[in-house]
This record gives C-alpha cells, structure tokens and sequence, in this order.
C-alpha cells in the first residue's frame, strides 16, 4: 500500500470524517475511502468507476494527458522498439527484464507448451462453422479448466504458475484454430523452430498442400502488435478478470470472462470498427464528404481510429505501430487496395488538418494496427480474437499480483437504489 502522509476531510450534516490520502509513485493521489461506511453511514457515488481505484498495482501506469504507457516503469514505445513480446510476458509477470539466460528458458517454456490437448479439437468441432471466433475463444479458453485439472487449485503456487505459462504458450494456437475453423481449413499444429509471432502465422496462413514461409517483416510486425496490446492498467476487461478473480474462480474462467468483456465493441473492437469505417468510405475521392461530416457537430458519424478516451494528447503506442504499418504497406503494396489507400490517405489528412491537429485527433493504435492485420490477410473478425492473444499476458499478471495481494476481497460494487421502497405482496385475485 502506498505511503499515507496526508488526510481528507469530510463532512456530513455538520460532523467531521478523517479519510486517510495516499501518495502513489506516480499519478495522483488516493483518498481511502474503506471506513467511509461504517464511519459515516454513506458510499460513494461513480458510474463507471472512473474515479475509483479498485485495487493499487504495480504493473503498469498510464498518464493519459502526457501520453505515457510504462510496464513496470519502462515506456512501451523503448520497449516495442528495443524488445520484443516475450521478453515484455516476462516483465509484466516477474518485475523485472530477464538475463540472457532467464529470456531463453522462459521463451523455452512457452514454446514446448504451445500445443493444446487433442481432445480439444473435438471441442471445436462443436460450434457452427460461421461461429464468431470470439465466441469459439471464449468457450474453448474457459473449456481449458476441463482439459488442464493439474493447474486449477489458485492456492498453489506452482500450480498458479503452470496455467500462467500454459495460457500465454496456447492462446496463439487458439486463436489460429478458431480462425482456421471459421474458414474452414485444417488445423495447423505449431512449430518449435518458430518464434512466438511467426508461429502465429503459420498455423493461420500455413496449408497441408505447400511449404509456407513467414516472412521477417509481417513477423516482426505482428510482435509489435502483441507487445503494444499486452496490458493497459484497470480496463474494462482487466477489471472483469480481476472480479471474477476475487471469488476463487480458476485461472481459466477469468480469462475466459476477460475475453468475453473485450469483445465488446466499445472496448476490443475499435480497430475492426476502423477498418469497417475505412470500408465504408470506400475510395479516395469520398474522403472530404467525411472529413466535413466529422467536423459537423449535428452529424452523428465519427471517424474511428482518431484519438483515446484515455490518452488526451497521443496514443505512445501508435508512433511505434505506424512505423511497423509503414513497413507492411511497403511490402505488400496498397496499389490494388483501395481500403489501403484510403487510410494513408486519411492518415496525412488528419496529421495535417488543423481541425484534427487542435483537437489532438491523431490516429491511434488500433488505426494502425487494424490496417496491417488487413494488409496481412486476416478478416475484421479476427482482430479481437488477436487482441485477446496479445492482452492475455496482461491479465494473467494481474491476476498473479490480485492473488498474492493480502488485502484481496471478493468485489461487491454497492448501488445508488432509486427503486420501488418496501410494500406488501398484494394477492392475484385483488390486483
């Protein structure tokens, strides 16, 4: 818990309350409000939990207004730039970066258990083969707790460990044979010479009929997105995950309930609404007919992909992910992509229209990161289901610190009850 050097004083119908303020490392500071009941009889009041800490962390830290992302202290454009996905798992889960030695074990570790369960393919089989491959993700990821009874028990240390290991090795192959169910192909076993984002590719795109080679620079782009996806403090999904943490449940349901919250639109699926907007713009010539309804106050359409509720300045992640985009489009062309074309387009509009620039509009992440999974090949559907892959190191983190925490409670929001009051049950014959 952090620091308590200062207090806050309330007062209700003329009587004072003390409430104890403490001093993060970093962000602002925190009033205590867990006497606040049983002191004065009242709760508080916040929709959204906006204003609320739920728990204190020491994982990652966002700064909206000066558009900083730091896992366990180190900025993620350093770490997108100079790392790569494993090496950030092993951070956000142990604290600090690894030795040469600890990274090659761990990514060792991953590796040799990226294969699932063989009965689990049958479990696939079971969903209709136009299924939302979120909807296979969440059934499958929660199915695991089924298949895996040897890394359940939340109280065992080892035991919270190997499901940890065994969540961030199998979720690409998850993730890959939804994808591959969906359209029908065969599924693709993964490769141990492979590493963690080239892996991922293959058992999408990789076909029993021919040799497919992955190239180094879809790779490296595909482990930039894992990198700068991997966690984001107390989201939405984050905290469900966290809550469903707090009643006992096993690892592999609050990751399942995680991903269930993420496929919300307005939570994960803000890059695939960016590339249906892209979609629905169509061509480059149409583009002023919706930059003018996007300043039109009175016009209901926004531009997706502009801007973060959070980061009221720039998204840190998108320098890195544009770079990495820039990189795509450069290999793969965009000349017989008019989705493509459309976005660069619009990119340079938005850097340089100073309605966007005063509004600190910029294109964020999931801009950026929806145009390569398209250039790549990979359908709008399956742009959750990835960012459930990458976020999932993110949450499995945050459930080992809520776990060791000894102040951990299961949570129980209270309400602001503006229901019927108390009446008496009136016989159905007399109604």
């Amino acid at each position: 818990m952090a620091e308590t050097t200062k207090t806050a004083t309330l007062t209700i119908d003329g009587q004072a309350f003390e409430l104890p303020i403490h001093s993060p490392t970093a962000g602002p500071d925190v009033i205590d409000i867990r006497k606040l009941y049983g002191q004065a009889g009242v709760f508080t009041y916040d929709p959204g939990f906006t204003s609320t800490a739920s728990c204190d962390s020491t994982i990652t830290f966002i700064d909206g207004d000066k558009g900083e992302l730091l896992h366990r202290g180190y900025p993620i454009d350093q770490l997108a730039s100079k790392s790569h996905y494993l090496e950030v798992c092993f951070l956000l889960l142990y604290g600090y970066l690894p030795s040469a030695d600890e990274l090659e074990k761990f990514e060792n570790l991953v590796t040799r258990h990226t294969m699932i369960h063989e009965q689990m393919h049958y479990f696939f089989r079971g969903f209709r083969r136009d299924a939302h491959p979120m909807a296979t993700m969440v059934g499958v990821v929660g199915a695991m707790s089924a298949f895996y009874h040897d890394s359940t028990d939340i109280n065992d240390q080892h035991q919270r460990e190997v499901a940890s290991i065994r969540l961030i090795a199998k979720m690409p192959t998850i993730a890959a044979m939804a994808y591959k169910y969906h359209i029908g192909q065969p599924f693709v076993y993964p490769r141990n010479d492979l590493d963690y984002a080239s892996n991922f590719l293959h058992m999408c795109f990789a076909v029993p009929a021919e040799e497919y080679q992955v190239n180094p620079i879809l790779a490296r782009a595909m482990d930039r997105i894992f990198t700068l996806h991997a966690d984001h403090e107390q989201n939405a999904s984050t905290s469900t995950v966290r809550l469903a943490s707090s009643s006992g449940a096993n690892p592999f349901a609050c990751i399942a309930a995680g991903i269930a919250c993420l496929w919300g639109p307005a939570h994960g699926g803000a890059n695939q609404a960016c590339l249906e907007m892209l979609r629905e713009i169509g061509t480059v010539d149409r583009i002023p007919e919706y930059i003018a309804r996007a300043k039109d106050k009175n016009d209901p359409f926004r531009l997706m992909g502009f801007g973060h509720r959070v980061y009221k300045n720039f998204d840190p992640r998108a320098k890195v992910m544009k770079e990495s985009a820039d990189e795509v489009l450069a290999l793969l062309g965009i000349e017989n992509n008019p989705t493509l074309q459309v976005a660069k387009e619009l990119e340079r509009i938005a850097l340089e229209d100073p309605y966007f620039v005063e509004k600190k509009l910029y294109p964020n992440v999931d801009f950026y990161s929806g145009i390569i999974l398209d250039a790549m090949g990979f359908p709008t559907s399956m742009f959750t289901p990835i960012f459930a892959l990458a976020r999932t190191v993110g949450w499995i983190s945050q459930w080992k610190e809520q776990l060791a925490d000894p102040q951990l409670k299961i949570g129980r929001p209270r309400q602001l009850y503006l229901g019927e009051a108390s009446r008496d049950y009136v016989d159905i014959e007399k109604r």
